[in-house]
């Protein structure tokens, strides 16, 4: 029987409390938000291409640098977004600004096809266009970066948003207030990261000494990391006590965070450091995914047909890729692995370095697939009589463009993957936001590294009042040397692999290593 305290504590309690987590009901919303945004930059990337050259008469290699630029905006702001959520924002309005920056970014987009004065006006009968002015160009990068800024809202924010959802919050101060921003500024991996630097140059006169000197380090309170490594010592002076009197306060804390750290700062970066030249290897192979204005003119010169009353768009070949990912992750997994152990009689598993370098492979061998179907498709449309016609179609299958896609999808499947467990394996715990981000600044460096590749093979190829090897007419061009180029430096990218993985050594589960268990300790495995 209720009481009258329990009548008048259920009339106070409100129905929903903002006290407790939202649980499961609220992930759907979640991912359905993340999954539109996408649709505003994946989904569109394919075929705007065509909108600028159609629309806006830009060459093929302008129309790619701007759709680079784009793409290195979009995977290099959720870095920011991460920063502002966690320093001052709060994921939630991170989420909400993110969501209306990228619905305003594509109302803009909008704006751009339905009003004709915010585009260049273009003859069809004469194939060309007058040049944008400045105003059709600002609006045009204004949508753009507008819709780069709502992914880094957005994707930076709704994962643990999503965890958020699920796990214990009481924990978690609410965000937005000045406390809030001193305290997470002061525990800031980057903060610390800026502190080591700054400590190892103050005291850069300092002599080194190994760890078995009387030398004193200063490190967290219950910290089991009393001694730093040996492996980049010049960073080891960050955390070396040189006079306790001055540099530690009566309570054992660092005086001055900027001229002394913890020995756990300094491994810390030391791990961050020491995985560069790994992470590096795989700007490479996404250089080689981010190449989709041309296979898409491509695809768009082939017949496309299927049945005699269905074509694949141009733009939707890239499925394949994702398909084959999707595809090859749970067959790799879940039966080639099984299969495999049988056979051997014993568990067998590629280690992370392994898949790290066949994908890399695969990369390259998928540009040297590219480079054949390209010739062959070129000297095919020369034979029909329509090297001064590119919109013409030839008679060849846009079907043999499917093998290069599936490739880069598995080559994705290997590596990116693989990179991503590599990271969480080697960082401790406390650095898991980095490891996710690696991966996100990789894309976003190989997008500009992309367009530095095409801007100069464009500008090389076209002197002399020859024709650019990435003409906007591809059967004039030679797209097939361009991928030959992309598959040579694919090729020394796979040897610079080598190197660093044998300079790296072990990884976790790879024999003697020292690893990070739960409590960001470091143990001898």
């Amino acid at each position: 029987m209720e009481t009258p305290s329990d009548e008048k504590k259920m009339i106070t309690e409100p129905l929903l409390s903002t006290t407790k987590e939202g649980g499961f009901r609220t992930l759907p919303f979640i991912i359905a938000n993340e999954a539109l945004e996408k649709v505003a930059s994946y989904g569109l990337m394919p075929n705007m291409i065509v909108y600028l050259m159609g629309e806006y008469g830009m060459e093929t290699t302008t129309g790619s640098n701007v759709l680079f630029f784009w793409s290195a905006a979009t995977n290099f702001m959720p870095i920011v977004g991460a920063f502002v959520a966690d320093s001052f924002a709060g994921r939630f309005r991170t989420i909400g600004f993110g969501s209306m920056a990228s619905l305003l970014g594509l109302i803009l987009l909008w704006l751009t096809a339905m009003i004709p004065q915010a585009r260049p006006s273009c003859n069809q009968i004469l194939n060309g266009c007058e040049p944008p002015k400045v105003s059709q160009l600002i609006l045009l990068y204004c949508s753009f970066g507008l819709m780069s800024i709502g992914a880094g809202g957005i994707r930076s924010s709704s994962l643990a948003f999503g965890a958020d959802q699920l796990g214990k919050r009481d924990n978690l101060k609410s965000s937005g207030s000045l406390a809030d921003l001193l305290q997470l500024t002061k525990t800031s991996l980057f903060t610390g990261f800026a502190q080591v630097l700054v400590a190892s140059y103050k005291n850069r006169h300092l002599t080194l000494s190994s760890q078995n000197s009387n030398r004193l380090y200063y490190h967290r309170k219950g910290s089991t990391l009393l001694v730093p490594s040996e492996k980049l010592r010049f960073l080891n002076r960050a955390c070396t006590i040189r006079n306790p009197e001055q540099d530690l306060n009566p309570d054992g804390k660092a005086s001055d965070p900027w001229s002394l750290c913890t020995v756990d700062q300094v491994e810390e970066l030391k791990a961050l450091l020491k995985v560069i030249p790994l992470w590096s290897t795989g700007i490479m192979m996404a250089v080689n995914i981010s190449q989709n204005s041309f296979p898409l003119l491509q695809a768009a010169s082939m017949d496309r047909h299927i049945t005699s009353n269905f074509e694949i768009p141009a733009g939707s070949f890239s499925i394949f890729m994702i398909v084959s990912l999707t595809v090859w992750v749970p067959l790799y997994n879940h039966i080639i692995l099984p299969l495999a152990s049988k056979i051997r009689g014993k568990p067998t598993r590629l280690s992370i370095k392994q898949r790290m370098g066949i994908g890399l492979l695969l990369s390259c061998v998928s540009m040297a697939v590219s480079a054949i179907v390209e010739t062959v498709r070129r000297e095919v449309a020369i034979k029909e009589g329509l090297s001064d016609d590119p919109q013409a179609v030839s008679y060849m299958s846009a079907m043999w463009l499917v093998p290069q896609y599936c490739l880069n999808g598995m080559a994705e499947a290997f590596t990116a993957i693989a990179q991503i467990e590599f990271y969480y394996s080697e960082f401790p715990r406390s650095m898991s936001s980095i490891a996710a981000t690696l991966l996100l600044l990789g894309m976003a460096v190989a997008n500009l590294v992309a367009s530095s590749i095409m801007s100069a093979v464009d500008d090389v190829t076209k002197r002399g009042g020859k024709e650019s090897w990435l003409s906007s007419n591809i059967n004039k061009g030679h797209f097939d040397y361009y991928c030959w180029l992309l598959t040579g430096l694919s090729l020394l990218n796979l040897m610079y692999f080598l190197v660093c993985s044998r300079a790296y050594g072990p990884c976790v589960g790879e024999g003697s290593r020292k690893v990070w268990d739960e409590e960001d300790e470091m143990r001898e495995e």
